[in-house]
């Protein structure tokens, strides 16, 4: 069964960083598309960012854009996302999700991912 262990989450300053780490362990990792969604208290899980097994696309959400980058390592099955310029509104719990058959159309789509991790929790205060 696949296992996702998300990290580097907690209680920030706006306008701090933080850095998120996802990993992996029972999949092949480099067949596996990843990404992070968000879910904030009230509100639906929305798409942050995914990258494509061979890091060929980075779609990202218009909210995080040019705040938030997503990387992978395959050497480590490891995927990072870093936020910076980080706003109460990025206030949320954050998931690492994998998928191995979804293609580059459904990147953003949450039903395309198969396997989620447990979430780690991202606050920032004003």
């Amino acid at each position: 069964q696949v296992q996702l262990v998300e990290s580097g989450g907690g209680l920030v300053q706006a306008g701090g960083s933080l850095t998120l780490s996802c990993v992996a362990s029972r999949l092949p990792w480099t067949r596996y598309a990843m990404a992070w969604f968000r879910q904030a208290p009230g509100k639906e899980r929305e798409f942050v960012a995914a990258v494509t097994r061979g890091h060929g696309a980075t779609p990202i959400a218009d909210s995080v854009k040019g705040r938030f980058t997503i990387s992978r390592d395959n050497a480590k099955n490891q995927m990072i996302l870093q936020m910076n310029s980080l706003k109460p509104e990025d206030t949320a719990v954050y998931y690492c999700a994998a998928s191995g058959t979804i293609i580059t159309s459904q990147l953003r789509s949450q039903s395309a991912y198969s396997s989620w991790g447990q979430g780690t929790q991202v606050t920032v205060s004003s």
